[in-house]
């Protein structure tokens, strides 16, 4: 994640109106064969991944368990590489007053955490010892799992209830720059069964190189790490603001993804929804695989809430409390949110934190650039 995580756009609370276990208004979705000409006017850039059955191979073959036990949260970038690109000198000292910067594009590590290198405790994806206080929390978040109902308004929250949600998102791991990582992602309904949704520095390095490697693996440790299989990307697109010059605004990225043994994604996982331009506000669930301590990276989580605005007006993202860590990054946001069959309406994916406030989660805005990627990637 950026050093900012999770947001959504969400609409207003109808539980009233739809049902108890329903939550968050229903933006209508416009049928795929009426092309919206608003979004047509944004700059798109793609970039193919594995073309030919060959090189979807080589990349399903990279990842063995062994890399995917050692792949960081994407989020650590800079401090596992040598800083170049977009995401470096995005930290420093801020002003009295003023806003905080946001963390070089990544989640800075727990309060207490130890900055000395790898953990060898054997956590996925972490820069940082759990120390006992992190134990501890993790201890009775386990324990407390199988007791637990799901939660309206939480900041972190192992998901147990199963449920579509449980199928649709998922782990993503690439290659940037060298170093491997994670990140999180979500499948949506798209008329090629292909496409899946993740934040735009999950797949694009901002102004630097495209991510390698790049592959999905869905309900990820749901009955073994790929019951439902690995899916390579065959093409990637993000927007042209985020391309040029990392803008958080545009911290969004679509993804066509190759079958798996034949079969495409939709038809093995099914499919979240997606909607554009929703009412600001309301209720949202955010779901991710954060890896870094409390958590291990092996078991969804999510958060719950209200969504509020950018309180320092630096981005037109909404904030969401949530307290999921590195790893995260990318995992969908759903309003309409149906806790009984897990299924709801992606309106933004988890971007990043404020360095002063590790409690919150930014999302952005799924406007008509969002729509103008969605709508290239479901035809890819």
């Amino acid at each position: 994640m950026t050093l900012s995580t999770p947001l959504l756009a969400a609409a207003p609370l109808l539980a009233g109106l739809i049902g108890p276990a329903l939550l968050g208004a229903a933006p209508g979705r416009q049928p795929a064969d009426l092309p919206d000409h608003r979004a047509m006017r944004h700059e798109i850039v793609e970039h193919v991944a594995a073309r030919t059955t060959a090189d979807q191979r080589r990349v399903l073959d990279y990842w063995t368990p062994e890399r995917m036990a050692k792949a960081l949260p994407i989020d650590l970038l800079d401090t596992v590489t040598d800083g170049a690109g977009v995401l470096s000198g995005l930290t420093g000292r801020t002003e009295a007053g003023a806003a905080p910067e946001v963390s070089s594009r990544r989640l800075t590590p727990p309060v207490g955490g130890v900055t000395t290198g790898v953990a060898g405790d054997g956590l996925t994806g972490s820069l940082w010892g759990r120390t006992p206080r992190h134990q501890a929390a993790a201890a009775r978040r386990d324990q407390g799992a199988t007791a637990r109902r799901p939660e309206t308004n939480t900041a972190g929250s192992r998901w147990i209830t199963g449920g579509a949600v449980a199928r649709t998102t998922g782990r993503v791991f690439l290659t940037v720059r060298g170093a491997d990582f994670v990140c999180s992602a979500s499948t949506v309904r798209s008329a090629n069964r292909d496409v899946v949704v993740t934040a735009g520095h999950c797949v694009k390095d901002g102004a630097g190189g495209w991510a390698a490697n790049w592959t999905f693996v869905p309900a990820y440790g749901m009955g073994g790490a790929q019951r439902f299989g690995q899916y390579a990307a065959r093409r990637m697109f993000v927007a042209g603001p985020w391309s040029r010059s990392g803008d958080d605004n545009y911290d969004v990225g679509m993804v066509a993804l190759a079958t798996s043994g034949g079969r495409h994604v939709a038809d093995v996982v099914g499919t979240q929804e997606i909607a554009f331009n929703p009412p600001r506000g309301g209720q949202v669930f955010g779901f991710g695989y954060p890896a870094d301590p409390p958590y291990d990276g092996h078991h969804l989580v999510y958060c719950a809430g209200r969504l509020r605005a950018d309180p320092y007006g630096q981005s037109r993202d909404q904030g969401l409390g949530c307290e999921m860590t590195a790893g995260s990054s990318g995992g969908p946001w759903l309003t309409t949110f149906d806790l009984a069959t897990g299924k709801g309406t992606i309106t933004s994916v988890s971007s990043f934190k404020y360095s002063d406030d590790q409690r919150t989660m930014y999302g952005p805005y799924f406007g008509d650039a969002t729509k103008a990627l969605f709508d290239t990637a479901e035809h890819a």
